[in-house]
């Protein structure tokens, strides 16, 4: 699977700033994302577990970032002390682009 996000992807969110101790217990047990949207993580300081079903675990270091596709199960957990975040993106509706 790609490791960048569809070209004409536009990122509309993003979370907070999360760090080790902050990270929400629900992206720490699988869950996904929303139809149609994608996620990219993106990690400021330490090292950052990325796990998905059937898929070997991705470490993420500072500076670098990871795709999340739509309604892919997945979690994150820390290695030690880390900060990241992560945007949000998705396809604009062709009929938006019209108006």
């Amino acid at each position: 699977m790609t490791q960048t996000l569809p070209e004409n992807a536009v990122k509309y969110s993003e979370s907070p700033l999360f760090t080790q101790d902050t990270i929400p217990a629900a992206l720490r047990r699988d869950h996904n994302t929303k139809p149609g949207v994608w996620g990219q993580i993106v990690v400021s300081e330490g090292t950052l577990n990325y796990l998905r079903e059937n898929l070997p675990a991705q470490q993420i270091p500072a500076g670098e970032t990871a795709v999340i596709w739509p309604q892919e199960p997945h979690k994150v957990a820390p290695v030690g002390s880390v900060a990241f975040k992560v945007e949000f993106y998705r396809i604009p509706d062709a009929a938006e682009d019209q108006t």
